[in-house]
């Protein structure tokens, strides 16, 4: 889906900005960059020059790409303009601020202090900047049948469907949508389907459209039955409750006949537009993303004191676990306000008597607070507990999604679009309870909830990658298919050399569709931006 990356529009305003012109007020501008890595900066868009503003509000809006499973680091400068030069380097500094693109959508909009360097303030100046998405975010719902549509089988009636075309800017026509196949029918009915505006006419309601209705065959040869072309604002006509029907007409039929009428007609049962809501619309909306961590502690990970470990630390107090918590939870941490993070342990005997081994312990040791302030908290429970640990077993995975899928239960019963909940489970792989655990995520599901699991070390993950149902639908026990898919696997060692950002790309870009399929399916709408959490 190539429409999938959000476009994001900035709206900047200051206040109190320094005066740098003598007699007169500054002539700010604001240019927006964005990391390139290390300390090197690309310039994205900048705003119009204000004149003589101390506290300006900017008309030209910045644009930027939004891509939910990459921290995107941002810096906003503020300069004086007095020259006509587009450089920036001879114009006076009046501060800027740097966050991350995921900020400034989770809180919508948020106002922070200037700074001409890290931990200078320019004065009293202050910069507030707010987000919108650029999306039409409308479908049409369409359904149409036909009747009397003319015979192209020897044996038996034809097998009609109907293909939807654009024309492209170029005059050349773009399919956009194809029904399914009624077999045998010459008065079909074809099932409802929707399409994103924006795919289907290019949001405009008067582009020209044409649908062919055709006759399948097998083998690839389909049969012309009929065309005719239309546009959306003509279709809509139908959905005032008086069916819009259309001569299919076969050009080289009508050239040889003089009577000819047509080769059947087709008629718009209904059509309506719905809104279609994006990722964006639920963040921006309020919706939390609650993040909650589970680590596996089993013996096949190897003693930690030794360097083969898969807990061993280095001298610079990592390995391949915390390297992976880091990377993906560094980018989750920013839609989650409190910044609390409940993290487990699985699969270890814990003191002081080291009995039979526990599949879902507090990270932190404290069962009734297992939350950690930020990611730093979950790395820094874990270099405490580690050494007190008795790596045990069996694998088992459903206690920790059990348990996170009764609180996303308790969220989901609300009815609003408030919460949805990410599980990241760290493994060596070696998973034992693989039939509860199957079951366990056919009845996440239906539950605001997706689980990532990233497998440590070179186990050959079988298991998981059938957990992932990428190639198939999983099934429970009893055969009951997921209502959605909600796992995604992957193995660090793919990432092992690539840039850190590199794994959370990979894990978190199925999210966004995940907590979007979840809430259309329970048919809730974003919240209303009014009770969205409290602005930072």
């Amino acid at each position: 889906m190539a429409d999938c990356v959000s476009k994001v529009e900035l709206t900047v305003s200051c206040t109190d900005l320094l005066d740098k012109d003598v007699g007169s007020k500054s002539d700010p501008l604001c240019v927006l960059l964005q990391s390139s890595g290390k300390d090197s900066w690309t310039e994205l868009a900048r705003t119009e020059r204000m004149k003589n503003s101390s506290s300006p509000s900017f008309s030209q809006r910045l644009r930027v790409d939004y891509h939910f499973e990459s921290v995107q680091n941002l810096k906003l400068g503020v300069y004086d303009i007095d020259n006509k030069s587009s450089d920036l380097g001879d114009d006076d500094y009046l501060g800027g601020v740097e966050l991350t693109l995921g900020q400034i959508v989770a809180s919508k909009t948020l106002t922070r202090p200037l700074q001409l360097k890290k931990g200078k303030p320019a004065g009293k100046g202050s910069i507030t900047i707010t987000a919108e998405e650029i999306k039409d975010n409308r479908a049409i719902q369409l359904e149409f049948e036909a009747k009397n549509l003319d015979k192209k089988d020897t044996f038996g009636k034809s097998d009609p469907f109907l293909e939807f075309f654009k024309q492209g800017d170029d005059g050349k026509w773009q399919l956009v949508h194809r029904t399914e196949v009624v077999k045998n029918n010459l008065s079909p009915t074809w099932k409802k389907f929707s399409v994103p505006l924006q795919t289907f006419c290019s949001s405009d309601l008067d582009r020209l459209l044409k649908v062919d209705c055709s006759d399948y065959d097998s083998d690839g040869t389909h049969d012309l039955i009929g065309s005719f072309t239309t546009k959306v604002s003509e279709l809509q006509k139908a959905g005032s409750g008086s069916p819009v029907t259309f001569d299919c007409i076969h050009p080289e039929k009508q050239k040889k006949k003089k009577s000819y009428k047509n080769s059947g007609a087709v008629t718009v049962k209904s059509c309506k537009m719905l809104t279609q809501y994006s990722f964006l619309n639920y963040v921006m909306g309020g919706c939390q993303i609650n993040f909650t961590v589970g680590i596996d502690f089993t013996g096949s990970n190897g003693d930690p004191r030794s360097p083969n470990s898969l807990h061993y630390m280095s001298p610079e107090g990592l390995n391949q676990y915390l390297s992976a918590l880091w990377s993906v939870g560094h980018v989750v941490q920013d839609y989650d306000t409190d910044k609390l993070f409940p993290a487990f342990g699985f699969g270890a005997k814990l003191p002081p008597d080291y009995q039979a081994a526990n599949h879902e312990f507090a990270l932190n040791f404290n069962p009734t607070n297992p939350y950690c302030k930020g990611i730093e908290g979950i790395i820094e429970a874990y270099r405490m507990v580690m050494p007190q640990l008795r790596l045990s077993g069996p694998t088992n995975f459903s206690p920790i999604i059990n348990h996170v899928s009764s609180i996303a239960a308790q969220a989901a019963q609300s009815n609003t679009a408030s919460q949805y909940f990410v599980l990241l489970i760290l493994t060596d792989g070696e998973i034992t309870d693989l039939d509860q655990t199957r079951d366990a995520i056919v009845r996440a599901s239906q539950l605001p909830l997706s689980i990532i699991i990233v497998g440590v070390g070179p186990a050959d993950f079988k298991a998981m990658e059938l957990l992932d149902g990428d190639d198939g639908v999983l099934k429970s026990t009893v055969g009951e298919a997921v209502a959605r898919d909600i796992v995604q696997f992957v193995p660090y060692r793919q990432f092992k050399d690539a840039p850190q950002a590199s794994l959370a790309k990979s894990v978190l870009a199925e999210v966004p569709n995940q907590l979007v399929s979840y809430f259309k399916m329970r048919g809730l709408e974003p919240p209303k931006p009014a009770t969205a959490a409290p602005k930072s």
